[in-house]
C-alpha cells in the first residue's frame, strides 16, 4: 500500500502544477481558469464523505479499485482536452472518486492494531510525501518537451493503471490473510502482528460487504445516507472543528506566504518555494519518526495531539512576530514536524472514537471538513492581508488557540488514567 501511495501522489503532483499554464494556453480567461480549478475542491467536499461510507459497504478492495480506474479516466481525459470544454469535463471524474488515499487509510486501519496505527499511517504519509516531493520536478522537465503537457497526463493515467493492477494483486483472501497473520507472530514481537479479533471482524465484513456489492444501489444509496445521519448525530463534533480550525490555521500560514516574505523581508519568491520544498523534506523525516515519538508518548495519541497543536500554534504566532528571515526558517523548522504530527494523530483520534467499522466514512467526512478549510482559508487569507503581511498568520493563531482550549474543555471525554478511552 505504501507503494502505490507514493505512486499516487507522485503522479499527480507531474500534473498539477501545469494546470494553470496549460489552461490558459487554451485560451480561458483568469476567471474561467479560477471556477475550473474551484470546481474540484467543490466536487471533493461533497463526494469524500459518500465515498468513504460507500467504501465501508461495498468493501476496499472494489471501491478502491473504482476510485483508481476512474481516476485514470480523469487524468486520460485530461491529456486529451484540447478545448476547454475538454479539460473541465476530465476534472469531473477526478473530483469524484479520487479519494485513493483516503481509502487506503482506511485500509490500513482495518489491517493494523490500534497501538500501530500512528506509525503506520506516519509511514504511510511519509511515502505520500516523497511522491510529492519528485513528482514536480519530473513534471517540470516533461513539459520542456513538445507536447509535453499532454504526455505527463498519460503518464500520470497510467501509473493509476499500475497502482490498480498491484491493489488488484494484494493478497485479499481469508487464507492467505491469516497465513500472513501466522507467518508475522512467529517472527516475534519486532513485527506488526495484527489482532486475531480484529482479523475476524475485518473477514467477516469483508464477506458482507462482497454481499453488499451486489445490492441495488438504491439500498446503497440509503446505506449511505443512513451511516452519515449517524456521524452527523455522533458526539464527534469536536474533533471535526478542531480539526477544521487547525486546518485553517495551517492553510493561512501557507496561503500567502511567498508574498509575504517578500513584503516583510525583500525574499524573492524562488527563495520561498526553497523553503516549502525543505519543510516538506522535513514533513518525511516527521512520518517516519512517528513510531518513537508514539512510544515516548506511552501512545496516548490525545495528548500527543494537544502538544502539537500548542506547538504549531506557538510557532505560526514567532512567523508572524519573525524580525528576521532566520526565525521564519527557525519556525518552518519545527512546523513541518509540528503538523506532520498532529495531522496523523487528528486520524488516529477519529478511528479511535468513531470505530474501525465506521473508518471509511470517518476519514470521508474528515476529508469534507478539510476541503471546507481550503476553501474558507483564502476569503480569511485575502481580509486579513488587507490589514498587514502578518494578518494571515495571527488569525490562525487564533484559531489555533480556540482548538486548544476545545480539546482541553473535552479532556475528560477522551482521557482515562492517560490513555484514550474507547467508546
Amino acid at each position: 500500500l505504501f507503494l502505490p501511495s507514493f505512486q499516487d501522489l507522485f503522479g499527480v503532483s507531474m500534473v498539477v502544477p501545469l494546470m494553470n499554464l496549460h489552461i490558459k494556453s487554451l485560451g480561458a480567461s483568469h476567471t474561467v481558469a479560477g471556477i475550473i480549478g474551484s470546481l474540484y475542491g467543490i466536487m471533493q467536499l461533497f463526494s469524500s464523505t459518500f465515498v468513504g461510507c460507500w467504501s465501508d459497504i461495498v468493501g476496499r478492495r472494489y471501491s478502491l479499485l473504482a476510485c483508481i480506474l476512474l481516476s485514470a479516466l480523469g487524468y486520460f481525459l485530461l491529456g486529451t482536452s484540447t478545448t476547454v470544454f475538454l479539460f473541465a469535463l476530465s476534472r469531473l471524474p477526478v473530483g469524484i472518486f479520487k479519494h485513493t488515499l483516503s481509502i487506503s487509510k482506511a485500509l490500513l486501519s482495518d489491517l493494523v492494531s490500534e497501538r500501530d496505527r500512528p506509525l503506520v499511517m506516519g509511514r504511510f504519509n511519509a511515502a505520500s510525501s516523497v511522491g510529492f516531493i519528485l513528482g514536480p520536478v519530473v513534471g517540470g522537465y516533461l513539459t520542456e518537451l513538445e507536447d509535453g503537457f499532454y504526455q505527463t497526463s498519460f503518464i500520470c493515467a497510467s501509473i493509476f493503471l499500475l497502482n490498480a493492477g498491484l491493489v488488484w494483486m494484494l493478497p485479499w483472501s481469508e487464507e492467505n490473510t491469516g497465513n500472513r497473520e501466522h507467518q508475522q507472530g512467529s517472527k516475534g514481537t519486532g513485527s506488526f502482528s495484527a489482532n486475531r479479533d480484529l482479523h475476524l471482524k475485518s473477514t467477516t465484513n469483508g464477506a458482507m460487504a462482497s454481499n453488499n456489492l451486489f445490492r441495488s444501489p438504491w439500498i446503497q444509496v440509503a446505506t449511505v445516507l443512513k451511516r452519515i445521519k449517524g456521524i452527523a448525530c455522533s458526539d464527534l463534533w469536536d474533533i471535526f472543528l478542531v480539526r477544521l480550525l487547525m486546518s485553517v490555521a495551517i492553510l493561512l500560514y501557507y496561503n500567502n506566504f511567498s508574498l509575504a516574505l517578500e513584503e516583510r523581508f525583500g525574499v524573492k519568491p524562488l527563495f520561498a518555494g526553497y523553503l516549502m520544498s525543505y519543510s516538506s523534506a522535513l514533513g518525511v523525516l516527521a512520518g517516519c519518526l512517528l513510531g518513537p515519538i508514539t512510544k515516548l508518548y506511552q501512545h496516548n495519541t490525545y495528548r500527543l495531539l494537544l502538544h502539537s497543536s500548542t506547538l504549531t500554534c506557538t510557532l505560526i504566532l514567532l512567523y508572524a512576530s519573525a524580525l528576521s528571515i532566520w526565525m521564519v526558517i527557525l519556525s518552518s523548522t519545527f512546523l513541518a514536524f509540528s503538523t506532520t504530527i498532529g495531522r496523523t494523530c487528528i486520524i488516529d483520534l477519529e478511528l479511535t472514537i468513531g470505530g474501525n467499522e465506521a473508518s471509511g466514512t470517518l476519514l470521508g467526512v474528515g476529508q469534507s471538513v478539510t476541503s471546507v478549510g481550503r476553501i474558507v482559508a483564502p476569503l480569511l487569507s485575502g481580509i486579513a492581508q488587507e490589514f498587514s503581511p502578518c494578518g494571515p498568520p495571527s488569525l490562525g493563531v487564533g484559531l489555533a488557540l480556540v482548538a486548544i482550549l476545545i480539546m482541553n474543555v473535552n479532556k475528560q471525554k477522551y482521557c482515562s488514567h492517560g490513555n484514550v478511552k474507547l467508546k
